[in-house]
């Protein structure tokens, strides 16, 4: 049976501007900069440079949410340039900084580094390889990962060569192949799992007593090292710990990750640290800047808004294409005017967030001592600065602020609080310090275990629970005991 029937549903929708500046939030300062760089040249009716006030009516414009949408022009849409040509395209994210010095942009050039790839191409063109031998090796090299492993099983990619290269190979050929490229620098390259890699390197060694013992480990006894099982070891070669420990430093000095120092030069320039933030102690006052040198002043085309007034002022002579026209200009426009506005507001809630942060930990950025650092979490953030606590997460993550006293990351001052045995509330980040200290004092023959690590926080006035002690461990980063243990 057919029912009709009245509902009432509360739906909130995000306007275009809005979205705008929920993915701008989440960009640190470079990736900032790129999208920057890309909006200027896929939008001709925005312009890097600085506007005259002048030019501007003094007159704000609310924000028109009902842009159309590019079928055709409607002959009842209101054009008016003041939409334009206010003073909301003046971007004034600069204008609130405190430290007010400009940097000149210089263009560095750059200069791109020998890749990997193109290492081992040089190395195997001064092999003789048939031409069949060269496709293979060719293809093996284009397959060898970043770390320097060949992670292709070796039949995978003999199917590749038949339907790719018109090559059948089989995978004893390709393996053959392989331990030619296995041969070239550096040591351990096209490896196709950890073990193989140590190996590998350790072949290029002078086989003193101590290399000889390593490989017998590496190959016998693996899964015993890798798991730090050094008695079962001790007992299977019938040899004393001060054998083992030469044959473990000639291991551990190996390279894991071959492959890891011939890194892309624009991927090492893409990984470095870029503080969105810089925050100077000085005679114990604190100043808050932005690092806005990369970020330039926009501004919507001039051309663009002399045009868009032709074709407002002319409205009784236009025709279907000019209509058109009109429209593709006005989101241009208004595509520009967003963006101009997003960017103001970025800057606006990124200053206000950071400031925030300060007032609720003061003490840190004046001293650098992490002893200093109060509890505090997103609502803190959100209640001081009148954002709400999803803003804060967008603006907290991949950002980092400058210090006296190094580069931080945002997240680093959050922390959970919790009370020690006198009731009194502290920072996690002080427990997980203390936990560190201990870990790292502690006789490496004989390693805490979490218990005793409990145990000790205890005594010193932190009731926390075994797991905890082990939850908190893993966010350092450490290890358990066992894989702690040296000889």
């Amino acid at each position: 049976m057919l029912k009709q029937q009245l509902q009432q549903k509360l739906q909130q929708k995000l306007s275009p501007q809005q979205i705008q500046l929920i993915g701008l939030l989440e960009l640190p300062a470079i990736e900032l900069e790129e999208r920057i760089k890309h909006e200027l040249e896929d939008n001709p009716a925005l312009e890097e440079g600085k506007e005259d006030a002048g030019d501007f009516d003094s007159a704000e414009e609310p924000y028109d949410e009902a842009a159309p949408d590019g079928n055709a022009a409607d002959a009842q849409t209101d054009l008016s340039l003041g939409d334009y040509r206010t003073e909301d395209d003046i971007p004034d994210y600069k204008l609130n900084e405190i430290n007010s010095r400009r940097e000149q942009r210089e263009e560095i050039p750059f200069s791109a580094g020998e890749s990997l790839n193109e290492y081992l191409l040089e190395q195997l063109g001064l092999r003789e390889l048939s031409e069949k031998e060269k496709t293979v090796a060719e293809y093996i090299i284009g397959n060898i990962d970043d770390d320097g492993y060949l992670r292709r099983d070796l039949a995978s990619i003999a199917d590749d060569l038949v339907f790719q290269a018109g090559q059948d190979v089989s995978t004893e050929e390709i393996g053959e192949v392989l331990r030619i490229i296995q041969d070239f620098e550096p040591g351990g390259i096209g490896a196709r799992d950890l073990q193989e890699c140590l190996l590998l390197q350790l072949e290029k060694k002078e086989p003193t007593p101590a290399c000889l013992l390593a490989t017998r480990i590496l190959k016998d006894y693996f899964d015993e090292f890798s798991k730090k099982h050094y008695d079962k070891i001790l007992r299977a070669l019938d040899i004393d710990e001060a054998m083992l420990k030469k044959a473990i430093r000639e291991i551990t000095c190996l390279n894991p990750k071959p492959g890891n120092n011939w890194g892309d030069s624009m991927v090492a320039v893409l990984s470095q640290i870029i503080p969105d933030f810089i925050v100077e102690a000085n005679n114990g006052e604190l100043f808050l800047s932005m690092n806005n040198r990369n970020v330039p002043e926009m501004r919507v085309n001039r051309e663009y808004s002399e045009m868009f007034e032709d074709y407002a002022g002319n409205k009784a002579n236009q025709s279907s294409e000019m209509k058109d026209a009109v429209t593709f200009v006005k989101q241009k426009l208004d595509s520009a005017r967003w963006f101009i506005d997003a960017v103001r507001q970025r800057q606006e809630t990124l200053r206000r967030t950071m400031e925030a942060i300060i007032q609720l930990q003061p003490e840190f950025f004046l001293t650098g001592d992490e002893a200093t650092l109060h509890p505090m979490i997103l609502k803190d953030v959100a209640e001081r600065s009148g954002y709400d606590i999803s803003t804060i997460s967008r603006v907290s993550n991949s950002k980092y602020v400058q210090t006296n006293f190094g580069i931080y990351p945002l997240k680093y001052f959050f922390s959970e609080s919790m009370q020690t045995d006198s009731g009194e509330e502290i920072s996690t980040r002080e427990v997980k310090k203390i936990m560190h200290e201990h870990i790292k004092a502690e006789d490496k023959r004989k390693p805490l275990t979490d218990e005793e690590l409990s145990s000790i926080l205890k005594e010193k006035g932190y009731i926390i629970a075994r797991r905890t002690v082990a939850k908190y461990r893993e966010q350092l980063g450490i290890p358990v005991a066992r894989l702690r243990k040296e000889i």
